[in-house]
Parts: C-alpha cells; sequence; structure tokens
C-alpha cells in the first residue's frame, strides 16, 4: 500500500500525518493474542507494528527507502502519546512503545489533526507589494496586500496613452528621480524572493505555508552580498558565531587527518570525542536552523525532490529567508558532513551503522523541526537533509534568474521618468506583481480593459464640434487603420457612417462681377504725377 503522494500546498505537514495514520490503521493486521491468561481480539504486538509500519513507510513516495527501524519506533512512539494507538488495557501518553510482544490495539476514534478554520486569503493577496517607479520615494503601509489593479481605463487616460496614434502628441519633459534608499532595497528583494518562491513551488497563495511578516528583507541582502570568496555568509555581529572550539573541532573533522590545528594529542577513538563535541552543539540549539517559521516551506520542498532542478532552485531560493546566523551553521554543517562522508582516512565513527547513516541520523534533527511534538520531523528530516548534503555546493548559490530580475528592477527605478504635461501617470513604469492567469481571466479582461475605451474614444471623436471636418475625417482614417474592428462594429454600413458623420455641402457661389453695368464708367483720373 504505497498510499496518495501528497503534492505541494498548505499544511503538508499535517496532510502527511492524518495520511500516515489511515493507512497504518487501515492496513495493520490485526488477529487474537493471548496474555496474562486472557484472550484480546483485534490486536498487535509492538514487534508486529514496527514490522509494518517500516515496510509501509519504506514503500510510500512521500518518505522512501531511507526511512530507518530506529525511526519508525521513535514515530509508533509519538503514535502512542498521540492516542492513535493504545495498550490492551487502554492506556497511553505516558508509556514507551516497546518493540517485544507487548500488545497493542487502535482505539475507536483517531484523532487526526484537523486543519485551522481561519479564511484563505485570496491568490497573490499576500505578497509584499512591489515599489514602483511613482512611489519609489515611501514604501507602502501594508506590505502584505497586493496592489489592486485598475482594468478599465478612461477615455481621457487612453488619448494620453495613444496620443500618436490619432494625431495629438502632447508636451512631455524628463524628470530625474531620487537615489533609493537601503531600507527600499531590501523591501524590493523580498516582494522578489517572495514571488519567485511562490512561482517555483507552484503555490496559489502561502496561507498555511509562510507568514510572510517573519521574512525580513535585510537578511536576504545580508545573504546574498555579505559572504566570502567560498560563498558562506561573514556575519557582522561576531558575537552570533558559532564558538571558537566549534570551529576547531569541525574543521579537524573536515580535514583529516590534517586537521588538528590546535595540537592536541590523538588517542584511539580521539576522532568520536570530535564528531560528539560538534553533535551536542547543534543538539542544544533552541530551534532547527531552519527555523519553526519555515518549517512548511522545507516539508513542501520534499514534494519536489524528484525533479532535481526544480527541487536546487527552490532550496536555494528558500535558504536566502534564513536569518544570517542560521544559514552559515547551515552552511558549515552540510560541508562538514560532506566531507566527513567522503573522507577515506577517516576511521569509523560508529560500529554498528555506517559513516553516512550516522552523519543524517545525528544532525536530521538539528536541521528540521516544527514547533509541534506530534509531527514527522525525523523522517521529513533525513529526507531532506539527506538531499541538502549531496547538493550543498549549489543550493546556496543565489539564482540567477532572480537575481537578473531585481537587477533590472532597480535599474528601470535609476532611470528618468517621462511624464507628459497634465499627467500624473508614468506610463513607464512596470506592473507591480504579474502572476499567471486563465485564458479565459485573461480574454476578459482584454475585454474590459482595451475595447471599452476605444468605442468612448471614437465616438468622443465624433462628437467633437470644433474639429474642423478635414482634420476628423483624417484622424477617423487613422482609427481605422488601427483598431478595424471598433471601427467596424460602429460604422456596419456606410450609411451608418453618413448618418453619424454627415458630409458637408458644398453650395453653388455665382461668379465675381467684375463690372457693374448699371453705373456709367468714370473716366481715368490721375491721383498722382509718375513723376519724381
Amino acid at each position: 500500500m504505497e498510499g496518495e503522494v501528497i503534492g505541494t500546498g498548505p499544511y503538508r505537514a499535517t496532510k502527511l500525518w492524518n495520511e500516515t495514520i489511515k493507512l497504518f490503521r487501515g492496513g495493520m493486521p490485526l488477529r487474537r493474542h493471548w496474555a496474562h491468561f486472557r484472550c484480546y481480539d483485534w490486536s498487535f504486538t509492538g514487534s508486529e507494528a514496527l514490522d509494518y509500519l517500516h515496510d509501509l513507510l519504506r514503500r510510500n513516495h512521500n518518505f522512501g527507502p531511507e526511512v530507518t527501524r530506529y525511526q519508525t519506533l521513535q514515530l509508533l512512539r509519538k503514535f502512542l502519546k498521540a492516542h492513535v494507538v493504545e495498550d490492551i488495557k487502554g492506556r497511553h501518553g505516558t508509556e514507551e512503545f516497546e518493540d517485544n510482544g507487548h500488545l497493542y490495539r487502535f482505539p475507536s476514534q483517531s484523532p487526526l489533526k484537523s486543519f485551522p478554520t481561519r479564511p484563505l486569503l485570496k491568490v497573490g493577496s499576500d505578497l509584499p507589494r512591489l515599489i514602483r517607479w511613482d512611489d519609489y520615494e515611501e514604501l507602502p503601509q501594508r506590505e502584505n496586500i497586493a496592489p489592486s489593479r485598475s482594468s478599465v481605463l478612461t477615455s481621457d487616460l487612453w488619448n494620453k496613452r495613444h496620443s500618436v496614434a490619432i494625431g495629438d502628441v502632447h508636451e512631455c519633459k524628463l524628470i530625474r528621480r531620487k537615489e533609493i534608499t537601503s531600507k527600499q532595497v531590501d523591501h524590493i528583494w523580498k516582494s522578489m524572493t517572495v514571488a519567485h518562491l511562490q512561482r517555483v513551488l507552484g503555490l496559489d497563495s502561502f496561507d498555511g505555508v509562510l507568514n510572510l511578516t517573519h521574512v525580513s528583507g535585510k537578511h536576504i541582502v545580508h545573504n546574498v552580498f555579505s559572504v566570502n570568496k567560498s560563498g558562506i555568509v561573514v556575519l557582522e555581529n561576531k558575537a552570533e558565531d558559532m564558538p571558537y572550539w566549534v570551529v576547531s573541532a569541525m574543521k579537524c573533522l573536515a580535514n583529516w587527518p590534517n586537521g588538528n590545528e590546535s595540537r592536541q594529542p590523538v588517542y584511539p577513538g580521539f576522532e568520536r570525542d570530535v564528531l560528539k563535541t560538534v553533535g551536542d552543539y547543534f543538539q542544544r540549539l533552541k530551534e532547527p536552523l531552519l527555523t519553526f517559521h519555515l518549517y512548511e516551506v522545507f516539508v513542501n520542498i520534499l514534494s519536489l525532490l524528484q525533479e532535481q532542478d526544480v527541487a536546487t532552485e527552490a532550496l536555494q531560493v528558500s535558504c536566502l529567508l534564513l536569518p544570517p546566523p542560521n544559514r552559515r551553521r547551515l552552511q558549515l554543517l552540510l560541508r562538514l558532513m560532506a566531507r566527513v562522508c567522503q573522507n577515506p582516512h577517516l576511521p569509523p565513527l560508529n560500529d554498528s551503522i555506517a559513516t553516512r547513516t550516522l552523519m543524517v541520523q545525528m544532525f536530521s534533527p538539528c536541521v528540521l523541526g516544527s514547533a509541534d511534538e506530534m509531527d514527522l520531523d525525523e523522517l521529513l528530516a533525513t529526507k531532506l537533509v539527506t538531499f541538502m548534503m549531496e547538493h550543498h555546493s549549489t543550493i546556496f548559490q543565489v539564482p540567477s534568474k532572480l537575481r537578473c530580475q531585481v537587477d533590472e528592477h532597480l535599474s528601470h527605478l535609476k532611470r528618468v521618468q517621462i511624464k507628459y504635461a497634465g499627467s500624473d501617470t508614468d506610463f513607464s513604469s512596470s506592473p507591480a506583481f504579474c502572476k499567471q492567469i486563465r485564458k479565459l481571466e485573461s480574454e476578459e479582461q482584454r475585454v474590459i480593459g482595451t475595447q471599452t475605451p476605444l468605442p468612448e474614444l471614437l465616438e468622443g471623436l465624433i462628437a467633437d464640434k470644433e474639429l474642423p471636418a478635414k482634420d476628423k475625417k483624417k484622424r477617423l482614417k487613422q482609427f481605422q487603420r488601427s483598431y478595424p474592428e471598433v471601427y467596424q462594429q460602429r460604422f456596419p454600413t456606410e450609411e451608418s457612417k453618413a448618418a453619424a458623420v454627415p458630409e458637408k455641402t458644398f453650395r453653388f457661389k455665382p461668379p465675381l462681377k467684375l463690372f457693374n453695368f448699371k453705373k456709367p464708367l468714370q473716366p481715368f483720373q490721375r491721383s498722382w504725377s509718375f513723376r519724381a
């Protein structure tokens, strides 16, 4: 029973939890067991449950074959505390699930997690507004509300926009703009980064996935530009960095056997003690490196791991949202894990499991985890950390597409503006936010936004009494060439055109009278002398 593949979307971790419970309850073999001289129907032992659930998780597309038996045991212990299962006497919560012949059963009602009842936001409405040319001097007051896009243009605005097409060019002037502040640059990076992340994840909204109030544009800019030659974040406040002894221990393992910079005496098992020192530091952190706020984002990325390029790009964008100290720790930790797994000179760090498995099991809880104790943290973290360790050299690079988009927008904001006389609208500004829409919606916007003002413009041209007939006829011909459909709809026949725009009638003028024969001719009288 492989189960349903849970794709990207809000509350994916909760959906995975509920799906796992449904599969476990629906497929777990139940039979009669004897214990303490009593017969218990519809029951199962701890070992039977562990065997079945482990095989179920390994065949499930949402988890995969890397799930270990120990992780399955940890999940069953969570199931017992959450009252998904109970022991044969009905006890749960305080008991420990054991891999033995102890009997368990399912309660009559399974406590599936419920989803929040808050109303979902409209599509794209939770994206922060992108600064445009005409409002670059001050940030919007409500970052989480997208700007409303006007669909209908007034005829006067259309006149200014298409003045060349109708033969009327308004006076224009160039206006230079002020410098963009660092706060505005941070806001632009934030708005374009979260919009890029939404497109990569294929989400209609961030509701149930990410609260944008926890996203800092300043952190994004720092993660992009404040890096060393190796691409690792450089912190401004050194107090936020890892202790020196932790960094030394990590260098010792990463460069083994030439990494003992402190020249400490090496004894049998020295490398294991060094690894334990590093593990203790990361396991004592207050929250995972990927933070509780970004938990659902990275859980959604898990559904994209089959498409390596898409998953890598999603991780590149998501890791930009991390606080710089977390990003730096994560970079150094993943690089350490990769080097330890690839170092042939390093002795085995555990007698029972391979080094690669040990590294993933030890540090996965330090990387990904939720604030809710009853969750699939161990299973999800193992799968994600394994992928991040294998591609650590690329997931901390800034996506070239995102960087180009931000650079182009900032370059656009630094250009001079062309404004027409009598108009406060900047027609050279880029749209505040672009998103993919349905074809039917696109056709509706085209009809409303383009066809509606054109007939108004045509009627205004026809009703203009101050425009000479010759100029009116010339402009009507220009309009007909530019918009034949609108013109044909207004004037389907020549009679309709003649009724709306009557031709000017010319009256016959009599010839000029050169002579008036009613009066006698007057003799020519010289009124001045031709002599000088």
